[in-house]
């Protein structure tokens, strides 16, 4: 058997590259040039920087390996997703409308970022206004199938070795599905777990931030630089897992059907205990009325370019506005007050089990680039404000990636990612 060839520096996880260079086994300089080489390299083919500055964000790293180290993270190179404010790097949103904007500040998440010492690489790609109009962005395994939306450009730069963690949004299943179909991990933390100031609000009630990576112990320290909550260490024993195929599952393909229940199996051989798990009756609702609240908040949040650059959005964006802005304020504050109903019941149901496993999304990555896919299997979960996460497992019939995704308890995000490097291990 030939050996395997060495790993590449811009193939490493955030966690290896954070253990290097708190090792001076490599440098900042060095992770962010060899990052830099993998974009110029695949790029032109997965489109999924919007804005890079090389010379900055090589003086940045040059910066960083002569200062004290300001947390675990320190050095590594994180990619932002172009519907988050950034003070020298453009902020398009994907729109002509904001061609060249340049924001006074940075917004918050950044902030965090680059007081823990963290290098900005660039701007992802995302969708016009982390809307469902497709970008630009490919997805890394075959360019005719779809990277996911709307953090296109966070996805598949993660997954195609450009960046070891990039930050995106999720308001429907914008974090989750992506990552699923470009085969990364990734966190969509509980509702407000990660200051939103400084992002481009879609739906206020729903955009929460999130994080892409390569394993789970990434998500964990973007989480501690994001949070500050550190402890990840699950309690002991093996888990309780609740199997929740949802009102959906027939959507689901029978790859997918068959990829989460694998999953499930190869848990409970390792001592997990499985059990089957209902919503509280009504939560299939959420799946098809979550758009009733988006899109109420979305025409509003965007009345402003609705109003005066109608015919710069796309036709697919003012369609979903003017759909918004039918939406009675009596029929939104209905499915509101239904969400909080069932806020409060699922929280206690899940003191029965330590998550759940469900679908990321419906199949694999779909053969189009007309369309970003369907956030069937995410959407309830984003308006109950609970996390979750996305691990990769299994291909699909195409031979792209498949993925499962668990769900844990509201604020109860550090509990779920400890779970999830259980799990993971178990996966490989």
């Amino acid at each position: 058997m030939l050996p395997l060839p060495p790993m590449r520096l811009s193939e490493i996880t955030g966690s290896e590259a954070a253990r290097r260079l708190a090792a001076s086994e490599t440098t900042s300089e060095a992770l962010v040039a060899a990052c830099l080489e993998r974009i110029a390299e695949r790029d032109e083919q997965v489109r999924a920087w919007a804005f890079i500055d090389r010379a900055a964000a090589l003086a940045q790293a040059r910066s960083l390996d002569r200062a004290p180290r300001r947390s675990r993270l320190h050095g590594v190179p994180f990619g932002i997703k172009d519907i988050i404010d950034t003070a020298d790097l453009p902020t398009e949103y994907n729109s002509a409308i904001y061609r060249g904007h340049r924001p006074k500040a940075d917004a918050a998440c950044v902030t965090l970022l680059k007081q823990a010492g963290c290098v900005i690489l660039g701007k992802t790609v995302t969708t016009e206004f982390a809307n469902n109009h497709p970008s630009q962005t490919r997805n890394p395994h075959n360019g005719a199938h779809t990277p996911g939306g709307s953090s296109s450009g966070s996805a598949a730069a993660v997954a195609d070795f450009m960046v070891p963690l990039a930050l995106g949004t999720q308001t429907g299943g914008s974090v989750i599905r992506p990552a699923a179909y470009c085969g990364a991990y990734a966190m969509k933390p509980s509702f407000g777990a990660i200051n939103r100031a400084g992002t481009k609000f879609l739906a206020e009630s729903l955009d929460t931030i999130g994080i892409f990576a390569r394993c789970a112990g990434d998500l964990a320290l973007a989480m501690e630089v994001l949070t500050g909550r550190a402890d990840t260490r699950p309690p002991a024993g093996a888990p309780r897992i609740g199997l929740c195929r949802t009102a959906r599952w027939s959507l689901a393909d029978a790859a997918t059907q068959a990829n989460v229940e694998q999953a499930a199996r190869s848990w409970e051989r390792a001592g997990a205990v499985m059990r089957d798990f209902e919503l509280p009756t009504g939560s299939a609702e959420l799946f098809d009325r979550h758009k009733v609240i988006m899109g109420y908040e979305t025409a509003r949040a965007l009345g402003w370019e609705y109003q005066n650059h109608r015919s710069e959005l796309s036709a697919t964006l003012r369609a979903r506005l003017e759909e918004g802005w039918s939406v009675p304020r009596a029929e939104y504050d209905a499915m509101r007050e239904h969400a909080r109903r069932l806020r409060r019941e699922l929280a206690e149901r899940l003191r029965e089990v330590d998550f759940l496993i469900t679908p990321s999304a419906p199949s694999e990555a779909p053969a189009s680039l007309a369309s970003t896919g369907d956030p069937v299997f995410n959407r309830a979960w984003t308006l109950l404000g609970v996390p979750c996460v996305t691990i990769p497992y299994g291909k699909g019939a195409r031979g792209l990636p498949l993925a499962v995704q668990l769900v844990g308890a509201h604020e109860a995000d550090m509990t779920l990612l400890g779970w999830t490097e259980w799990v993971a291990r178990v996966l490989t």
